[in-house]
């Protein structure tokens, strides 16, 4: 089997864009919530999100970026990123030898409500020709794999908030299986639209406090109310180690294992306990030969949900035997919000810069904590601790579980 290492990432996020950007961002414990710009929220019960910052203009020309839906936009900027943070060119990614598995949740939200408006009012006939290749999942796979001309493998994984890690499994066995060299990897997910923030408000599964959103997203605390919806990309590198040692690239992290589980229980509450994810991360570590002790490092799901925030505290109590046992945990949703399909891949960015740097980020707005929720979650301040292997968790609506195992190099 193949090794894997971790040599670009291209994060695209409400507090941050770029490497550097957003780890900075996450060591100020940046706040990347706030009233939505995007369009008009006042009929609704919830006006706030983590909004990205860009310009599109700088990684599409307009008329392509109008055949295109955000959630694409989010992840082209993702990938071009991330290649020049690997030291590659367009070129190095031209071939057979590279591919892409850059999932969404959701996919072309924005544009099925701007089509149906359009539908309603005008016809059918005068929908954009664009609609379904605009509106459909893989289109980040797709485009990201035109846009280099990499013509590897390329899948789409959609299993809702678990899209991003569960991205990042399948171009690690892909590579481990020496079907690829190279893979642009991860999620992207453009949901702060009318329907994509009133339909998880009359879920109730937001958080509702417009009037102070840089606190909102405060996993872990008693006074949690429900997530912050989010936007944005988180797009990796993932390439073969020895070519990458070859060409004396700049490692992150080496992908030392990975697992997906379901829950089988409900559509949107995860398993009492959190079984499904207990599963989930036993079967990660199994899959990278490690025992529990072995990890120093958790970056949780950490939604600001009570059930979550619960459940995921009693899985890693389960899996590690004990609190005492538990290593430390941050939710770096308290800064970005939850950006559902791209989660996975913004938080994987996060995990193996924590590896590399040397340093873990923080949970922000922790106040309250929960009594019940008794774990050491980093609050506040960054933590300056050298750990040797990582977690990156990941739940979804569906039951969906997901869990990558990361080591520095």
């Amino acid at each position: 089997m193949k090794r894997v290492v971790v040599t670009g990432v291209g994060p695209v996020t409400p507090i941050g864009v770029g490497a550097d950007a957003f780890l900075q961002a996450q060591h100020r414990a940046a706040n990347g919530i706030r009233a939505i710009t995007l369009f008009d929220a006042s009929d609704l019960s919830v006006r706030m999100a983590g909004e990205v910052d860009i310009d599109v203009d700088t990684y599409l020309d307009r008329k392509e970026a109008r055949r295109l839906d955000r959630f694409v936009h989010l992840a082209v900027a993702g990938a071009e990123l991330a290649l020049a943070d690997a030291g590659l060119t367009h070129e190095d990614v031209a071939g057979e030898h590279a591919g892409t598995s850059i999932g969404s949740g959701i996919g072309g939200l924005g544009t099925w409500e701007a089509t149906s408006e359009v539908r309603w009012k005008r016809g059918a006939m005068r929908m954009s020709p664009f609609f379904i290749p605009q509106l459909i999942a893989n289109m980040a796979s797709g485009h990201v794999a035109m846009r280099f001309g990499s013509t590897g493998p390329s899948n789409t994984v959609v299993t809702a908030c678990a899209t991003g890690s569960g991205s990042i499994i399948d171009a690690y066995r892909t590579i481990e299986r020496g079907e690829a060299e190279i893979m642009f990897t991860g999620g992207a997910e453009a949901c702060v639209t009318p329907m994509g923030i009133g339909g998880f408000a009359v879920m109730k599964a937001l958080s509702t406090r417009n009037d102070e959103p840089e606190t909102a997203s405060r996993p872990f605390t008693a006074s949690r109310d429900g997530f912050v919806a989010g936007e944005g990309a988180g797009v990796l590198i993932l390439e073969e180690r020895e070519r990458a040692v070859a060409r004396g690239a700049r490692i992150y992290a080496e992908v030392i294992g990975g697992a997906t589980s379901a829950d089988a229980y409900h559509i949107t509450a995860p398993a009492p306990g959190g079984a499904g994810a207990v599963r989930c991360i036993r079967w990660a570590l199994r899959d990278a030969g490690l025992e529990p002790a072995d990890v120093g490092y958790l970056n949780a799901h950490g939604t600001s949900t009570p059930a979550n925030d619960l459940n995921e505290t009693l899985a890693f109590k389960a899996v590690w035997g004990s609190r005492e046992a538990v290593p430390p945990v941050s939710s770096t949703k308290s800064m970005t919000g939850h950006t559902l399909g791209a989660a996975g891949g913004i938080e994987g960015i996060a995990t193996v810069q924590a590896l590399h740097a040397g340093v873990l980020p923080p949970t922000r707005n922790l106040f309250d904590p929960d009594p019940e929720l008794d774990l050491d979650y980093i609050p506040h301040e960054p933590r300056h601790e050298q750990v040797d292997v990582a977690l990156s968790v990941n739940f979804a609506f569906g039951g969906q579980n997901a869990a990558v195992v990361f080591k520095r190099v």
